[in-house]
């Protein structure tokens, strides 16, 4: 067996506002959506959002996911949706294990860490 891809699942409070910040702050595309449950790509990243009635059969609180995003461009990344209005968790900064990120929150809470290999690394 050959795993291919995954998807993180966010459990939210309101899926038209979720899908709203991830697409048009974010910059994701809606892939699907099936009653209160939809999934954003962004490239071959892929983001599951579970509203209240979207099967939260682990009971997952709403607002306790995170996940971390490489990306190959994080401080134009940065800027883009820090002028659309999104909600950041500081500046992006290097760091000694030789990344550089930052963190955005979504309207629920859930984090979004986006990061790239540190030049002074």
């Amino acid at each position: 067996m050959a795993m291919e891809h995954a998807a993180a699942v966010f459990h939210i409070r309101d899926l038209e506002a979720s899908l709203k910040y991830y697409t048009e702050i974010l910059g994701f595309t809606q892939d699907f959506r099936f009653e209160s449950y939809a999934g954003v790509k962004s490239g071959p990243v892929c983001l599951h959002l579970a509203g209240a009635r979207g099967g939260n059969v682990h009971q997952r609180p709403v607002g306790g996911g995170t996940v971390y995003i490489f990306c190959d461009d994080v401080d134009g990344y940065y800027a883009e949706i820090k002028g659309k209005g999104a909600v950041l968790k500081g500046e992006p900064k290097d760091w000694p294990y030789g990344m550089r990120d930052f963190q955005a929150v979504d309207p629920d809470g859930n984090i979004l860490g986006f990061g790239c290999e540190s030049k002074k690394a």
